[in-house]
């Protein structure tokens, strides 16, 4: 299964003076899908703090990477000089066919800033931007930058989704609530198996701590049997089970 990660680049969303709305996004689309999302960045538009960003994510085989912002034509759009150092290895050229769409939107005021905005990567690939047609662009159907805006982003991020990952089967889950301290339970934890998604949410409620538990796999029958094992084993310690409502 692909590893779907999101990059949202913009200093404006750090100091306050934007609120971020593409995470919310790309998270639901990628779950009405059954994709997994497995990593969000926030970031500056700093460039070492872009590059280290986009390595990490290139060091995962199964990476795919939504970017979201600096592909502008202004001194602060790093995006897609870092991304081709990163991805290709090579510096921007330009791209006719952007160049070209850049071109007929706004004829003579493409120039001299607005042009730089068809220096991509080598190999890119062009997304349609059903706004103003200054595209966005993937390299090698993984790795996807689109801009800021979301009018602009997110019908792009649907296009690839709908191009290159089809929807997958949704997980089975079981979530169930135990009366007990988070600690009693790691035994427990630590006896199920690794490709089983799992997570442990502890908290009080009036003062009695409790844990919430979380299993879910594409397999219903190893849900149901690691759901099955936990909660026998919990009985056995003469801990308390309750259902999620």
């Amino acid at each position: 299964m692909h590893h779907f990660y999101s990059v949202i680049i913009g200093s404006e969303l750090l100091n306050g003076r934007r609120v971020d709305k593409h995470f919310a996004f790309i998270n639901q689309e990628l779950r009405n899908r059954g994709l997994l999302h497995v990593g969000n960045f926030v970031i500056e538009d700093k460039p070492f703090l872009i590059q280290n960003c986009f390595n990490m994510i290139l060091q995962d085989p199964k990476s795919v990477m939504f970017s979201f912002g600096g592909i502008g034509a202004t001194p602060d759009d790093l995006t897609r000089m870092i991304a081709s150092e990163v991805f290709t290895g090579e510096k921007l050229t330009l791209h006719v066919k952007a160049k070209e769409l850049i071109e007929q939107q706004f004829g003579e005021e493409a120039y001299p800033h607005r042009i730089s905005m068809a220096m991509l990567p080598p190999q890119a690939d062009l997304l349609h931007n059903i706004v103003n047609n200054v595209p966005g662009f993937s390299l090698f159907n993984r790795f996807f930058f689109t801009p800021g805006f979301p009018s602009m982003a997110w019908p792009m991020v649907q296009e690839a989704l709908n191009q290159h990952f089809p929807s997958q089967a949704p997980l089975f889950s079981e979530t169930f609530i135990v009366e007990a301290p988070e600690n009693d339970l790691i035994e427990i934890m630590e006896a199920l198996p690794k490709e089983l998604t799992f997570s442990s949410l502890p908290r009080f409620i009036e003062e009695k701590r409790i844990v919430e538990i979380y299993l879910a796999h594409s397999n219903e029958a190893l849900v149901r049997h690691w759901a099955s094992f936990f909660r026998s084993e919990v009985l056995k310690m003469g801990k308390t089970i309750k259902d999620c409502l």
